[in-house]
């Protein structure tokens, strides 16, 4: 074979693989699926914190107007943190499946809330507390914090008027409407879009929450009984960013005192004013309350002049 021959050869060869080897390239990049415009995502927004540096600074309509859910905002150096919880609908209620469900937390019905609205993002301390005491609100009513302290922990021995006084002071100093919960805004955002008995699952450890452990869940583990109240900020917070909608404290709410849902059962999210309004009910299943109290759809009632804690509530002029 001659020199010449072998050069042609070697050269036709590379060619040869050269062309398989693109071809080879080209389906490869072809088999790659094109992404659709639904899975393909921008970076996350980072939600926004307008919060008073000096004084009191109340939101302007503009701010306002701007809020999107997860944003939070302080209208004065002593106001509670607000988280914007976004409009939806859920059903309220518990499934006659949902182990150690009680009368009273039936039938389900579905609810619409038909705006955004900011809550706390914790349950109203005793910083919070004192701050109005200072400013000459809340009656001189002191609260109850027994031998757990003041500061971060939850507000406790709280009776309903008081709470009203409170809620009176802090509307006065910002000049917005600050208010309770319903029964059903409080249950919304507690689950904050699930179904499953906690926002957190189909059981609960004292990983989750501050409750009595001793008392188990069906699915969970049985632990110690809670000594005492903690700090409003322990624990993760809910899909909502919300701090200890379970467990902990118990929190009033708005709605007066009725055993069970029925046709007069307010579905757009208002509170239910008939009834027997010398109680109120409140959520929450508190830190000595066992499991099953910590569901996110267990409902409990408290006469007016009982002690409890609470938190807040700011209607939106959003979109």
């Amino acid at each position: 074979m001659s020199p010449l021959f072998k050069c042609l050869t070697a050269a036709a060869t590379a060619t040869l693989m050269l062309s398989i080897a693109g071809d080879a390239s080209a389906k490869s990049k072809r088999a790659q699926p094109i992404p659709s415009q639904e899975t393909v995502k921008g970076p996350a927004t980072v939600p926004q914190q307008i919060f008073a540096t000096k004084g009191v600074q109340p939101l302007t309509p503009e701010q306002e107007q701007t809020l999107k859910p997860r944003d939070s905002f302080k209208e004065c150096e002593t106001c509670p943190e607000m988280v914007v919880v976004p409009a939806g609908s859920f059903t309220m209620g518990t499934p006659a499946d949902e182990p150690y469900r009680l009368k009273g937390e039936d039938p389900q019905h579905r609810v619409t809330i038909a705006r955004p609205f900011a809550v706390g993002r914790f349950t109203i301390s005793f910083d919070d507390w004192d701050a109005c005491l200072a400013d000459g609100g809340c009656g001189g009513e002191k609260g109850n914090e027994r031998e757990f302290g003041r500061g971060r922990m939850p507000a406790h021995g709280i009776n309903f008027e008081a709470t009203k006084a409170y809620l009176a002071w802090l509307s006065r100093k910002v000049g917005r409407t600050y208010r309770l919960p319903s029964e059903s805004e409080r249950e919304y955002f507690t689950r904050a879009g699930t179904t499953t008995p906690f926002w957190f699952g189909k059981t609960i450890s004292a990983q989750n929450a501050n409750y009595d452990a001793t008392n188990n869940y069906p699915g969970g583990p049985y632990g110690v009984a809670s000594k005492a109240p903690k700090p409003v900020d322990s624990y993760l917070p809910n899909k909502f960013g919300l701090y200890q909608v379970n467990g902990n404290a118990e929190e009033w709410t708005e709605d007066c005192y009725n055993k069970r849902y029925n046709e007069d059962t307010p579905t757009d999210g208002s509170p239910w004013l008939e009834g027997d309004c010398s109680r109120r009910m409140v959520r929450g299943g508190g830190w000595f309350g066992a499991a099953l109290t910590q569901r996110s759809g267990y409902r409990n009632d408290m006469n007016v002049l009982s002690g409890a804690s609470f938190r807040v509530v700011r209607t939106l002029n959003v979109p």
